[in-house]
C-alpha cells in the first residue's frame, strides 16, 4: 500500500504531461489551418466565412418585408412618375407634393398611375421596368403586385383586389364585392338585389367635403336614394341633425317615428274655426289657373300638369 502511494505522484505527473503535449499539437495545427501563407512567410489568420448556409429562395422574397415604404403603403420600391420624372415612394406621396395648395395652380397635376413604366428597388436602388421581382436583387418588391394599376404593397391584410370594371384595385377582399356596371363601382355583396342604381353613383365628389369619390382612401357609404358620400362626411351630418340627402333631400335614414310624433302634436292642436273646412290647392293646380285667367282663349287648349 506505501509502494503504490509513492509511484503515484510520478504517474499522474506523465499524464499530465502528455495531456498538455496533445492539447498544444492540436492548437498548432488549428492555427495552420486556419492561416494563410504569407510572401514572407508569415502565417495570416484567415477569417471563416459567414456565409456558408446559402439564402433560400423564400428568404430572399421576404428580405425587407414591412421595412420600406411611405405612410400609404409598405413596399420594396420606388416609382419614377412619367408625368415629372421625379422619384417618389407612391402615387399618393406624388399627388400630395404636386397637387397641393402649395404649389402654383398651373403646375399642379396627379400622376396617371397606369402609365408608370420605372421602379427603383429599395433594397439595391436598381432602376427598371416594373415588375414583382428586382432583376438585380431578385427581392419581392411587393407580395401584392397588380401590373395594370402599377400597384405594390407588402401588407396583404387589407385583401387587396383588381376590378377590371372600375379598372384599378380596391381593397376588402373580392369575394365581399360586387361591380354594379350600371352605378359603374364596387358596392357590398349585402347590397346586390337592394340597392337603388344610380348611374355613375360614386363618379363625382362628395357632396360635402367635395373630394372625388371614385378613387378615395376614404370609406364611401350608398345612401337609401341610392347617391353616395363619404361615411365620415354622412357621420358629421347625423351630428349636425342634417338626416336629408345633400343631393335630393331624401331622407338617409328610417324617419318614420319622427313623422308619428309630428302627426301626434297636429293632431293635438285643434284647427282655427276659419280654416276648419278650407282645402289649399295644389301649386300646380294654383299655377294652371293663374295661366288660364291670365290667357282666356287658351284656357280650354292647355294640356293638365301632372305630377310625375
Amino acid at each position: 500500500m506505501t509502494e503504490v502511494m509513492a509511484n503515484h505522484p510520478d504517474s499522474q505527473h506523465f499524464e499530465l504531461k502528455n495531456l498538455k503535449e496533445m492539447i498544444i499539437k492540436e492548437n498548432e495545427r488549428g492555427i495552420v489551418e486556419s492561416c494563410a501563407p504569407h510572401s514572407n512567410g508569415e502565417c495570416i489568420e484567415v477569417e471563416e466565412p459567414t456565409d456558408h448556409v446559402d439564402i433560400t429562395e423564400k428568404e430572399l422574397l421576404e428580405k425587407g418585408h414591412m421595412q420600406y415604404g411611405c405612410q400609404h403603403y409598405r413596399r420594396r420600391c420606388r416609382i419614377r412618375a412619367p408625368c415629372c420624372n421625379e422619384i417618389f415612394d407612391c402615387r399618393l406621396c406624388h399627388n400630395e407634393a404636386k397637387n397641393s395648395i402649395k404649389v402654383d395652380k398651373a403646375l399642379r397635376h396627379e400622376i396617371p398611375r397606369h402609365q408608370v413604366q420605372w421602379v427603383i428597388c429599395s433594397l439595391c436602388n436598381t432602376e427598371q421596368e416594373v415588375r414583382q421581382v428586382c432583376i438585380n436583387c431578385g427581392v419581392c418588391m411587393g407580395k401584392y403586385f397588380c401590373e395594370t394599376c402599377k400597384l405594390f404593397d407588402d401588407d396583404t391584410s387589407k385583401k387587396q383586389y383588381h376590378c377590371s370594371g372600375c379598372g384599378i384595385c380596391r381593397i376588402g377582399g373580392r369575394e365581399n364585392f360586387f361591380h354594379c356596371y350600371k352605378c359603374r363601382c364596387c358596392y357590398s355583396v349585402l347590397l346586390k338585389n337592394s340597392h337603388p342604381c344610380v348611374e355613375g353613383a360614386m363618379h363625382h365628389d362628395c357632396p360635402v367635403c367635395f373630394e372625388f369619390l371614385f378613387d378615395s382612401m376614404d370609406d364611401v357609404t350608398v345612401m337609401p336614394c341610392g347617391h353616395t358620400i363619404h361615411q365620415n362626411c354622412l357621420k358629421e351630418m347625423r351630428e349636425h341633425l342634417h338626416y336629408a340627402c345633400p343631393l335630393c333631400s331624401k331622407s338617409v335614414c328610417d324617419m318614420s317615428k319622427v313623422w308619428e310624433k309630428f302627426d301626434m302634436e297636429i293632431a293635438a292642436i285643434p284647427m282655427p274655426e276659419p280654416y276648419q273646412n278650407k282645402m289649399s290647392l295644389d301649386p300646380l293646380q294654383r299655377l294652371r289657373e293663374n295661366l288660364e285667367s291670365a290667357v282666356p282663349c287658351l284656357g280650354s287648349e292647355m294640356p293638365k300638369l301632372q305630377v310625375l
